[in-house]
């Protein structure tokens, strides 16, 4: 049979998880074009995408071969992010629905470092690492939700860095952890690794660390997505 094929099967589960995350985008992009709040809509497109990636990965074989087949998907998505944001691919609508201000230089920044972080995550660390989670996790859950609750209830600012407030930077932290902590109870259901009060708190050392890291001038001038992720890998690499 095709799937007693270890290969073969990671072949097939590449092609099925590239469908999905395809068939999420297309979503994205509709909500786009029928007047969901561009803003809103970017942020969903974030908090979305790379969570849902990572609930594909028991899909694929353990080992090197697994996670490189594993990293196509959103390796493919650099490529993509690369060619739409120097203007060799006109796409509005996936532009719109990634971008703040609707100008396609913007993916060369923001969504092509989301998905190097993605990428990178998925073929060097996998699932076997709580890094990958916590890289992950306070990168789509985290950073996506300080900024739909930061524009909802951020009236009260922080005081270092007033694009930033209180609201945004507890509402990351908590986004971060709580789904770090599912993500641990999801991998750890298939054995990849062992749910511990220990891993648990490497989470919300990370994910504090990468949510004080966020609300800091440098991020505003850097990008989160950068400063958020860089964190994470740094201060994973102490705690786990």
């Amino acid at each position: 049979m095709l799937l007693d094929n270890p290969l073969m099967s990671d072949v097939c589960a590449a092609f099925t998880s590239a469908s999905i995350i395809f068939a999420l985008l297309q979503l994205w992009k509709e909500t786009a074009k029928h007047g969901v709040d561009q803003k809103l809509n970017r942020k969903l497109v974030h908090i979305s995408i790379g969570l849902v990636f990572m609930l594909c990965w028991p899909l694929f074989s353990s080992g090197r071969r697994g996670a490189i087949l594993a990293s196509l998907t959103p390796g493919v998505n650099i490529f993509r992010m690369l060619i739409l944001g120097l203007g060799i691919w006109k796409d509005e609508a996936t532009v719109k629905s990634m971008s703040r201000f609707g100008d396609h230089r913007e993916l060369l920044k923001g969504p092509l470092y989301y998905a190097l972080t993605v990428t990178l995550a998925c073929a060097i660390y996998w699932r076997t690492s709580p890094i990958a989670i916590a890289a992950i996790c306070n990168l789509c859950a985290g950073d996506g939700f300080a900024d739909i609750v930061g524009r909802r209830f951020g009236s009260w600012k922080i005081p270092y860095n007033r694009d930033k407030s209180i609201a945004g930077s507890i509402s990351m932290a908590l986004a971060g952890f709580l789904a770090s902590l599912l993500f641990m109870h999801y991998f750890a259901s298939f054995g990849y690794v062992r749910e511990s009060w220990e891993m648990a708190f490497g989470f919300l050392v990370i994910s504090l660390a990468s949510a004080l890291v966020e609300s800091l001038p440098i991020s505003t001038k850097l990008d989160d997505n950068l400063t958020v992720t860089v964190t994470s890998l740094l201060v994973g690499s102490l705690v786990f």
